[in-house]
C-alpha cells in the first residue's frame, strides 16, 4: 500500500506544526509524530476512517484532536486534508 499526500495536506501539516511550535516546540514535535503514526496506520487498515456522507469515496480518520480526510483507491491512500477538530472545515 502506497501513501501519498496532496499539496493541501502537506501545507496543513506544516501550518499545524508551525502554529503549535510558536508556543511549545516540544508539543509541536509530539503532535507531528502522533499524526504521522495515525496516518501511517492507514497503510495497514485503510478503511478505519468513517465515510464522509457529503463527499463520495472520502473517508475521515479522527486522530486525537485532528481530522484526516483521505481516499483509499486500490493500493494507494491519498491524504487530502488535515485539520484540528475545532477548525472550520470546508467540504473538500
Amino acid at each position: 500500500m502506497k501513501l501519498e499526500f496532496s499539496e493541501s495536506a502537506v501545507r496543513d501539516l506544516v501550518r499545524l506544526r508551525e502554529f503549535i511550535a510558536k508556543n511549545n516546540p516540544q508539543a509541536a514535535a509530539r503532535v507531528s509524530l502522533r499524526l504521522r503514526q495515525a496516518i501511517g496506520k492507514l497503510v495497514l487498515h485503510p478503511d478505519i476512517g468513517r465515510l464522509v456522507p457529503e463527499i463520495e469515496n472520502v473517508r475521515e480518520l479522527v486522530a486525537g484532536n485532528y481530522v484526516v480526510r483521505y481516499i483509499h483507491e486500490e493500493n494507494t491512500i491519498f491524504v487530502l486534508r488535515v485539520w484540528h477538530g475545532k477548525e472550520f472545515r470546508a467540504f473538500e
